[in-house]
């Protein structure tokens, strides 16, 4: 095995064995001379910064020190970085410079956050949401009444932005019976014709959906994208979902909005986070909260951590990479 890369883990070590258990942590060791019993967590550290002037990958995750240029001046050997999570914007665009590849995990991420996406829409459109809270406080609740204003045939679903997530979530609502229309400055109507989904400004989405999902990156354009403006603009009795960011939503306006009973909301993230434990989100009976959950939680965190075996496996092998960020589009991305 000496023809084995030599390698450095460095992230937070609790996500180490459920990112690579077994058999991936042997195919992993199989590729890169890597030792598990040493993650780093800071690099100017004397014992990492051995390790990591010999390491020519570095297979980083949640908690991972950034790499800032003192970090990549020291890692003179290194080619690669292989990211088990989903940002890659805390590695310093030196490292593009100097032509080191960096991969992400983002397109494994991206698949619960998707499937979390698809089942609230899904669970919204039936209005679930509010049929088990007036189940539940109405304890006279007349079961098997048609209940008019839900269900999910025709449907309109406006999707804002066009990430990996974004895709995903259109591909995912493929079988079901809904109008699809997306919001992104960054997609044609060529790209948005072969995506089958018809292309629209946000104030135009946010007024003709009755489910609004949010895709969009954290970026100084897209804070406080949904305004009180475009919150107020909302059809009566539509749903807001958000798994991307919090800041993209203007909080105060949407507890405003949300107060007035008009339309509901499910949130996975919230800006400031975490929330107080005075934030008035806590009450609202129309807003279903959840704890930043949609992303890979448990068992899931395996599927980001086969992605890097995989690349892994393809650089030993001197094969392109099939995940490494575009420098190109670092300045779209979260």
């Amino acid at each position: 095995m000496t023809d084995r890369i030599p390698g450095l883990f460095a992230m937070d070590p609790v996500y180490l064995p459920k990112l690579f258990p077994e058999p991936y942590m042997t195919r992993l060791r199989t590729v890169l001379d890597i030792n598990p019993a040493f993650v780093a967590r800071d690099f100017a550290d004397d014992r990492t910064a051995a390790a990591l002037a010999r390491a020519e990958v570095v297979v980083t995750g949640w908690g991972a020190p950034r790499l800032d240029p003192p970090a990549l001046a020291a890692a003179g050997k290194l080619r690669a970085v292989l990211h088990a999570a989903g940002s890659v914007q805390w590695v310093d665009r030196a490292a593009y410079e100097r032509g080191i590849a960096v991969v992400s995990a983002q397109s494994a991420n991206a698949v619960p956050v998707a499937e979390y996406t698809l089942g609230m829409i899904l669970l919204a459109g039936k209005d679930l949401f509010g049929l088990r809270e007036r189940f539940r406080t109405e304890r006279g609740f007349v079961i098997g009444e048609d209940h008019g204003a839900t269900g999910n045939f025709g449907r309109t679903v406006g999707l804002i932005g066009a990430s990996r997530i974004g895709r995903l979530v259109i591909e995912l609502l493929r079988p079901f019976d809904f109008a699809v229309l997306l919001a992104d400055p960054h997609v044609d109507a060529e790209e948005a014709a072969r995506l089958g989904v018809r292309l629209v400004g946000v104030d135009t989405l946010v007024s003709e959906s009755d489910i609004v999902s949010v895709h969009a990156p954290d970026l100084p354009e897209t804070r406080r994208l949904l305004d009180a403006e475009r919150l107020a603009a909302m059809k009566d009795g539509a749903v807001l979902v958000n798994t991307a960011r919090g800041a993209l939503v203007d909080t105060d306006a949407l507890v405003a909005e949300l107060a007035t009973g008009r339309i509901s909301a499910i949130v996975d993230v919230t800006d400031p986070e975490p929330l107080p434990a005075a934030s008035p989100l806590f009450d609202l009976p129309n807003l279903f909260l959840t704890p930043h959950v949609a992303g890979s939680q448990g068992n899931e965190l395996a599927r980001m951590g086969r992605l890097i075996v995989e690349e892994a496996e393809r650089l030993a092998a001197g094969e392109p990479l099939r995940h490494a960020a575009d420098p190109g589009l670092l300045s779209i991305q979260a």
